[in-house]
Order: structure tokens, then C-alpha cells, then sequence
């Protein structure tokens, strides 16, 4: 059944998606969810297919057991971008969908990362911010972190509790451009604090220390001074508000190993639960090499298994009880296999959604199967 939603899929894209430029398929899709996300066709329909393609496979990672060892990572539903707080806010007042995919997108897939967000709005770069390779199967962004802002998305989210899936993930960024160490810990701490006051309380918090897609990547957190305050003080914030959320950690690809053992470590001594390997690996933009854009997709995949390479010895060697979490050119059964390998069991993939559709879990999971 898989293989078939497959052969669907790809007939559709060659005829539909790939006609067009990777933003504008995005931003159809996009259009498309955001109209249809309260139609009842659309909502029974997609849980439907979900029932078919994806039986639970209870899979304990990161101080929780996912129904399903793969997620959709952060990055695609994360709502509008906004120039200011107050006009995000007057859209949900409004009763504007400003997180297109919030309903639908769970319930077709599983668990999703929502975000990222950021303490307040971003409007995103501007121009040609994405395009995808088919030759290599690899996507590539500067979206700039676009988004609503914490504040209006945990409204928004707020006024549908009871609508939300039963498991899902909220990932945090810090500010780009905030060069001053105690702002930035701030604004992360009042970003997962608003959805905390609000009741919306995810499944997993993801805290993401790199974010290559923007100009003023706060890449500098992932130094072990910087990590160790940042998440740190986060720790203790969930703590103090007993908050009982795991907390995750994203990191970039291509560290250098001594950092990649330095960091978790910190993550160990910290309680953390869970570190994902990798975020997209910043490359030249294909328009405009001194513009630095995200690399997905089969790509990335040598350096996330290289990440995970890296942390699992440090793992061995330390004895460091921080789970590890696949994410980087999941695109098949092979490369599911690869992060197997690594004694991950939970892994995300976004670029797959592109390539091999809305059923890329399900498909991914079937060819390891046969493997």
C-alpha cells in the first residue's frame, strides 16, 4: 500500500509540484493546507490513510514513547511571518490561520516539531529563499526563521487545546542578531514560558542552538559555555514551573569532534534528554555564494551519520544517558538503516516529504522492513 501512495505521488509531483520552482510548490501547498484545515473531507480523509500506512510502533526515546519512530522535523509547520507582535496577535484575533498545517499535517503523518519559533516575530529573508536538487535529492533555504512569534502562535494554539494531536513537539530558537548572552537566554526562556502559561504543553520541547538559514546564525551557542548557560538555565526554568516536558536539543553538523563530545557531556550533566543530529548544513546559496542557505536531503546525510558517529563513541566511552535522534537525508530504507546502525531509534526527515510525499514514513519504513 505504501509503494502505491507512492506511485501516486510521483505521478502527481511530475505533473503538479515539479512544474514549479520549490518556493512556489511551498507556497501552494501552503495556500492549500491553510484552506483546507478545517474541512471535514480533508480531516477524515487524512486520518484515514494514517490508520492504513502507519500502525504504532511504541518507540521509547528522549523521556517519552512516540507512537512512531519518525517525525517531521521543524521547519514546515511554523506559521506566517509577521513584522511585529501586535499585527500577529490581531490575526489570531482575527481568527486567521497564521500556522497553516497544524491540524492536517499530524493527522496525515504523525508527530511533527511545530516551529521554530522565536520570543517574537520574524518576517523571514526576502527573495528566492528556497530550491530543491532532484538530481541529488537535496533541498536547500535561507528562510531566515519566519515566523509568528512565540506569543501568537501559543495563543493561536491555545484556543485549539482541544484540537491538537495527541503527540507533537515544540521547537524554540534563540533570537538571531542578539549578541548578548543573558538577552538571548532570556527570550528563549519567555518563548517556551508563553506556551507553558497558555497550557500548551507539547509532548517534547526541541531547543535549537544552530540555524543556518539566517544571516546572524547563533551558532556561537553551541560553544560549551554558551550551551552549558542557555540550556542550563532553560533546565531550571522547567524545572522551577515543574514543568514535565522533556527537553531536546538540535545541533549542527560538521562540529568538530571534541566539540560534539563537549556538548553532550554538558547535555548529560544537564539532564537533558535527547539531541537531534543535524540541522542543515549551511552552504553558498545557489544565486548568490555570499549568502549562506541550509542544505537538506541526501546531502546532509554524510555529516548527520558522522554527527551521530561522533556522539555515539562519546556516548560508549562517558556513559552519557542523552538519546540520540537521526535527522539528515532520512529519504529510504538505506539510510533508516544507517541511523539503525548508529543505535538511533527515532529519527525526523523533512526533504523526504518533498521527494517522496506525504507517505515518506510509511514508504521509509516498508524498505527497511524488506531489507
Amino acid at each position: 500500500m505504501a509503494k502505491a501512495a507512492e506511485v501516486g505521488y510521483q505521478s502527481y509531483a511530475k505533473r503538479f509540484i515539479y512544474r514549479f520552482d520549490a518556493q512556489q510548490s511551498h507556497t501552494m501547498l501552503i495556500e492549500w493546507l491553510e484552506s483546507i484545515e478545517n474541512a471535514h473531507f480533508w480531516l477524515q480523509a487524512t486520518s484515514t490513510a494514517h490508520s492504513l500506512l502507519y500502525p504504532k510502533i511504541p518507540t521509547p526515546v528522549g523521556g517519552i514513547t512516540l507512537d512512531y519512530p519518525m517525525m517531521l522535523a521543524a521547519g514546515f509547520v511554523k506559521g506566517h511571518g509577521f513584522a511585529d507582535e501586535s499585527t500577529a496577535i490581531q490575526a489570531v484575533k482575527a481568527q486567521q490561520n497564521i500556522i497553516p498545517g497544524w491540524r492536517i499535517v499530524p493527522r496525515l503523518v504523525g508527530p511533527v516539531e511545530f516551529g521554530s519559533f522565536t520570543r517574537y516575530p520574524r518576517i523571514g529573508n526576502t527573495g528566492r529563499v528556497m530550491w530543491r536538487d532532484r538530481r541529488h535529492l537535496s533541498t536547500q533555504n535561507r528562510v531566515g526563521l519566519k515566523n509568528p512569534g512565540a506569543q501568537a502562535a501559543a495563543l493561536f494554539l491555545s484556543e485549539r487545546k482541544d484540537q491538537l494531536p495527541s503527540q507533537f513537539g515544540i521547537n524554540i530558537a534563540p533570537s538571531p542578531g542578539v549578541d548578548d548572552e543573558r538577552e538571548s537566554i532570556q527570550h528563549v526562556i519567555e518563548a517556551m514560558g508563553v506556551f507553558i502559561k497558555r497550557g500548551v504543553l507539547p509532548t517534547w520541547f526541541t531547543l535549537n542552538l544552530s540555524c543556518p538559514n539566517t544571516e546572524d546564525d547563533p551558532s556561537g551557542a553551541q560553544t560549551e559555555s554558551s550551551a552549558r548557560n542557555m540550556c542550563g538555565y532553560v533546565m531550571q526554568f522547567l524545572n522551577k514551573n515543574q514543568v514535565d516536558v522533556p527537553l531536546w536539543v538540535k545541533i549542527s553538523p560538521k562540529l568538530a569532534p571534541e566539540q560534539y563530545a563537549t556538548l553532550l557531556k554538558v547535555f548529560h550533566e544537564l539532564g537533558i534528554k535527547a539531541v537531534i543530529a543535524t540541522n542543515t548544513l549551511g552552504m553558498p546559496s545557489p544565486e548568490d555564494e555570499t549568502l549562506t542557505a541550509g542544505v537538506g536531503g541526501a546531502i546532509l546525510h554524510k555529516e548527520a551519520t558522522t554527527a551521530l558517529t561522533l556522539l555515539r563513541n562519546a556516548s560508549i566511552e562517558h556513559g552519557y544517558k542523552v538519546d540520540l535522534i537521526g535527522c539528515g537525508g532520512l529519504l529510504n530504507g538505506d539510510s533508516y538503516n544507517s541511523f539503525k546502525n548508529l543505535d538511533v531509534v527515532a529519527m525526523q526527515y523533512w526533504s523526504a516529504l518533498i521527494f517522496r510525499g506525504p507517505f515518506a514514513g510509511a514508504i521509509i519504513l516498508s524498505e527497511y522492513e524488506r531489507l
